[in-house]
Order: C-alpha cells, then structure tokens, then sequence
C-alpha cells in the first residue's frame, strides 16, 4: 500500500533565473506539488538555472548541474541514499533516466511533454520510457494529439495540463519613460515576447515582419516591438532592412519577467503568428494585461486562445490573413482584459495537479 502523503524526486531542465515557458511551467508546478494535499516533500533537481532557494517548506531546492552526465548521477545517487514514491520527469528526453529511477525504486513515473519534443517518434530508448510511465501530462491538445500518434498509449493515459497565469500580469499604464526610449509617442505598437533563436523560428517573427508593409500602408503609425534575445536576431534585422521595414522593427533585446507588464502596456496587440507552439504561456500573459492577441490555428496556441475567446487565431501561413489581423486590431485597439482567461488561473492549475497527484496515490 502506498503512503498517503507521497516523496516526489522532479528532474526538471529549466529552472530559476531560465528565461522561457518550461522554466515557468517548471516553478509553477513546483509551487502547485506544494501545495498538494497529497504530496509530503518535492526534491527537485534541475540542469539549468541559478543557485536554489526555498520556495516552501516542502520543497528542497537541489544546486543545478549543467552538464547532462553529472545531473543523471546525481539524479541516480539521490534515489539510491531516499526514498520516492513519484519521479516527476519534466522533459520527454530524460524519461530513460527517469524511468529508470523509477523501476529501481519501485516508484511511480510522471512524464510531462510540452511541445515539439513530443510531436514525432523519438528513439528506441525514450518511446519505451514514455510507454511505461504511470502518467503522461502534456500542456495542450495537439501535444497529447501528436504524442498518441506515435506511442502506444492508452489515450486515458495522457492528461492535459495547461500553462497557468499568475497574477502579476495585470493592466498598467504606459510608462513615459519606456516610451520615449522607444520612439513610441504617437505609435500604433505590434508586440511579441519569446526568445529569437534560430531553432525556433516556428514562433513567426519573420512573418510579422514581411506583413509589415501592407500593415503599414494601412496603418502609417504601426511599428512592431520585439523582446527577446537570441541568435537569430542578426537575420531578422537583415529582413527588416530588406523588407524596407527597418525603422518600423525595434529589438528591446531581454526584458526581465517582473518589467513584461509594463511592456505589454505599450501594445496595442500581441502577435505571435506561430506554427510550432507547444501552449504559449505569452499568449495567457498578454491578454491577462488586456492587449488584443493574434496567434497561429496550427499548433498548441488554440488551447491558449480557448479556441478564440482570448484571442483571434489565424492561418500563420496565410500573409495577406495576418496582415489583415495586424491593420484591424491596430484599428480598433481596445485594451480590456478577457474573462475567459481566469479558466488557467493559479487556483485551476493547483487544483489540477492536486487530482492528478492523487490519482497517483
């Protein structure tokens, strides 16, 4: 019989001081197991991240190891000196490892998939850690869609648990100072908020920015403010210039987490066309600020629009439909927040965990 109140060992990748939506997913469910009537104590241990600190009382906060080898020792040591109940795996990669402490322990697997780790056939190694795992959450519907596709997993098996949105995104005023470092006195402001990396080029920067001059023609006050750090942004500045766009894009580089409010604040909508979205916590974020929110149909944005009652979804492919989008929110910019994002408030999200936690008791 297992005990009421359960061990859990998280091996996580992202953690504190990560720009980005799995390391924010990561605390916000470190928080939610912490809060979980099930759940005596989380142990968690992450590759990347900033030196620990307690964030409650249940939680112990292990120092982060970068290198892949040393945090699977560590991850194996931990196990052999404790005992778990629940190994939480937080990326599809680590479920060898994870699976692996699992079985030695005789503890219970939770794999959690995000997005596009997910989407196709992985190894031998981690197709057959996924299908042995006791319970698989993934953060939107086409995610679990695309995971059933290749694993042989009882549908039942793969639960749906979304980002979540604290309350610290509330609406602000348009700070001066922000605007004048800008240029943006007069503006009609296009925002996105991600990292600009060459891998993810899915998110559609280069799709704003080639919409921009049909925008533009309708709209001579539009701009579009990108923040965000990466190594991609060189080529995007490089489209700009070739788009003739290049007074219009401006690069405000990494923005952090506690000022995003204030940023969102200067826009007058949220775009981020993209094709390869695991959720989209940004999405949640800006609408929870009152900023009109455009995201792509083909991907996990659809669950962090709610099928279109946060945001209005588009073909991210279709220029002219984006354009379109772009020159009527600017039009008619109106900044109230939207009811229908409460649903993937905290409270939701905790409560959520706390049941599935339980189901694993």
């Amino acid at each position: 019989m297992r005990p009421s109140y359960l061990k859990v060992l998280a091996l996580l990748t992202d953690g504190a001081g990560v720009v980005g939506g799995i390391a924010q997913y990561n605390s916000d469910f470190v928080t939610a197991l912490a809060q979980s009537s099930h759940v005596e104590t989380v142990t968690v241990l992450t590759r990347f991240g900033t030196a620990p600190s307690r964030s409650h009382a249940k939680v112990t906060q292990l120092a982060p190891s970068r290198r892949r080898v040393l945090w699977s020792a560590r991850a194996v040591a931990l196990a052999l000196r404790q005992r778990f109940d629940v190994v939480f795996c937080g990326h599809l990669n680590a479920a060898p490892l994870a699976y692996g402490i699992a079985k030695f322990s005789s503890s219970r697997l939770w794999l959690q998939v995000h997005g596009y780790e997910g989407w196709t056939e992985p190894n031998m190694a981690v197709r057959c850690a996924t299908e042995r795992a006791n319970l698989i959450t993934a953060v939107s519907r086409y995610t679990r869609q695309r995971l059933l596709g290749w694993a042989n997993i009882e549908p039942s098996g793969i639960r749906v648990l979304p980002n979540t949105v604290t309350k610290d995104h509330t609406p602000r005023v348009r700070r001066p100072d922000l605007i004048k470092r800008y240029g943006l006195e007069g503006r009609k402001v296009i925002l996105t908020v991600s990292r600009i990396a060459s891998a993810e080029r899915y998110k559609g920067h280069d799709r704003i920015i080639t919409a921009l001059p049909d925008v533009a023609a309708r709209c001579p006050e539009a701009v579009y403010l990108i923040v965000g750090s990466g190594d991609d942004v060189p080529r995007l500045e490089s489209e700009a210039l070739s788009k003739g766009v290049a007074e219009r894009v401006i690069f405000a580089g990494h923005v952090p987490a506690g000022e995003l409010p204030h940023y969102f604040a200067l826009a007058d909508v949220f775009a981020m066309p993209s094709t390869g979205e695991g959720f989209g916590i940004v999405f949640l974020q800006a609408a929870r600020c009152g900023v009109p929110v455009i995201g792509g149909n083909q991907d996990g944005s659809v669950d962090a629009l709610a099928d279109g009652q946060i945001g209005r979804l588009i073909d991210p492919s279709d220029a002219r439909q984006l354009a379109d989008a772009l020159a009527s929110a600017l039009d008619h910019s109106q900044r109230t927040p939207v009811p229908s994002v409460e649903r993937f408030c905290f409270e939701n999200f905790a409560r959520h965990v706390d049941d599935l936690v339980g189901g694993l008791n």
